[in-house]
Formats: C-alpha cells, sequence, structure tokens
C-alpha cells in the first residue's frame, strides 16, 4: 500500500493515513481504505480498528490539486467511491475509533464522523468540520444526517451553512469531538478505549452499536455512490470550476 500503514495490536488494527504532509485524500487512498476495512470486517482476528493520521494532520481532506486534473469520468468516479467508503466505515460493525492527529477539516472529518469515538490533539490552529459549503463542494444528504447525529440538528443546520471550521474546544463542547489530549498521547488515548472496548462480549457490543446506529443507518441513500453524482455534476458548473482553480493556483503558489 502507498498511503496507509497498518499496525496489528492485539485484538485489534491500527490503520494510519500516511501521504505526503497532509494526507490529501486522492482516489488511491479512498480505494486503499475500502479494501483494508472490508478485509478488517471479516478478519475474526480483529475486533477492532482505529483510523489515524500523521502529526498535525489526520486529514486535510479532498486532494483538491491531484482532483483539479481529473477529467468528467475520473470524478464521477471519485465521488462515488468516496460516498461509497463513507457508508461503508459508517456500517463497521466493529469498534471504530478515530485519533485525530491534527487538522480535520472537510474529507478528514467525513472520515472522523463515521467512527464511534474521536480524540483529537490539542492544538490552538487544528480545526475540524464539514466546511464543504465554503469551498463549494455539495454535501451529501447522508453527511448532513451523520453531522446532526453527534451534533444535534441545530448545530449541525448552523455549522454546515456557514461552512464552520471549530477548534477544539469548540468540537468538544458541540459534541463533535469527544475529548483533545497532547498530540503525543491522541493514539494512546484511543487504543485505552478500544481496550476498554475489548473487553465487553463481542457479540453483545456489536449489537448493541447496531441498535444505537439503526435509524442512522437506515436513512442512509439506497445507493450512497449514485448519491454522489450531484457533487460530481455541479463540480462541472464553471463558476464554481473557475473558483477551485483559483484556488488550487493560490495554494500551489504558496508551496513554490
Amino acid at each position: 500500500m502507498n498511503t496507509l500503514d497498518l499496525h496489528q495490536k492485539e485484538g485489534y488494527t491500527i490503520v494510519q493515513m500516511n501521504r505526503g504532509k497532509v494526507n490529501a485524500i486522492n482516489q488511491e487512498m479512498v480505494n486503499e481504505l475500502s479494501a483494508v476495512f472490508r478485509k478488517l470486517e471479516y478478519d475474526k482476528a480483529t475486533k477492532g480498528a482505529i483510523l489515524t493520521g500523521i502529526p498535525n494532520f489526520f486529514s486535510a481532506g479532498l486532494d483538491l490539486i491531484e482532483l483539479i486534473g481529473y477529467d468528467k469520468a475520473q470524478m464521477t468516479r471519485f465521488f462515488q467511491s468516496f460516498g461509497s467508503l463513507y457508508a461503508q466505515l459508517l456500517k463497521f460493525k466493529k469498534p471504530l475509533i478515530c485519533a485525530i492527529t491534527g487538522h480535520s477539516p472537510a474529507g478528514g472529518c467525513v472520515l472522523a464522523i463515521a467512527c464511534d469515538n474521536r480524540y483529537m490533539a490539542a492544538g490552538e490552529k487544528f480545526r475540524i468540520g464539514l466546511n464543504e459549503v465554503a469551498v463549494n463542494v455539495q454535501i451529501s444528504q447522508d453527511l448532513t444526517n451523520a453531522y446532526a447525529f453527534w451534533l444535534g440538528n441545530g448545530l449541525a443546520h448552523r455549522y454546515i451553512l456557514e461552512g464552520k471550521l471549530l477548534n477544539t474546544e469548540e468540537a468538544v463542547a458541540a459534541g463533535l469531538v469527544d475529548e483533545v489530549v497532547p498530540l503525543e498521547g491522541v493514539l494512546q488515548r484511543a487504543e485505552k478505549q478500544m481496550q476498554k472496548y475489548l473487553q465487553a462480549d463481542q457479540e453483545i457490543w456489536i449489537s448493541t452499536k447496531g441498535k444505537l446506529r439503526k435509524q442512522l443507518l437506515n436513512n442512509l441513500e439506497k445507493n450512497p455512490a449514485e448519491a454522489m453524482n450531484e457533487a460530481s455534476e455541479l463540480w462541472w458548473k464553471p463558476e464554481i470550476r473557475a473558483k477551485m482553480e483559483a484556488y488550487v493556483n493560490s495554494f500551489s503558489n504558496k508551496k513554490k
């Protein structure tokens, strides 16, 4: 694998995203995440999984620099596969904990809200949230439902329309993040929670998780891939495309 590192522990697996400086999500990472979690779902030796990133970045979201070069077929495939990955993680029956090692906007937050717990690294500049509206990307119904599942309808409504990114204190207060801990201890905190979960009877734990998520899962789009077609179509709207290209150019120039 080129974008992930796997660390096998007793009873659980740590899935570490490790792609460049900011863990930007591209088609390859989506494919690898989907393949890994498909395997973990049916691996009897794996009773749970922790999803994490690299220091200072859980994931900066979609790799706009790469995605801006995709043609229409590639972009449609990307949005469809990303929507399917989110649904796959949301349906993951075993304990799934997120150790957020830094920034986690947009696509990074999408991965995080599929998890059962989210522990985030302390840092004044770290932000998390679904800011798709602010960056001109269409958000799906499934994501608005999940955000409301954790934050409540009122906050989810306001924050999504604002395209708001939350600092760590705001994230905890809103219920988006369980706890904020020092960067060097965020993975250990996630592992501590995982070990607690693994003490319970696995069949009972999985059944209980299913009951807690029943309404959320029942409201999932019947075809998560097709549900992302709207985002793919709007991606090519001329005025949105122009803003996206300007953003990517400005970002690329800063790196020079």
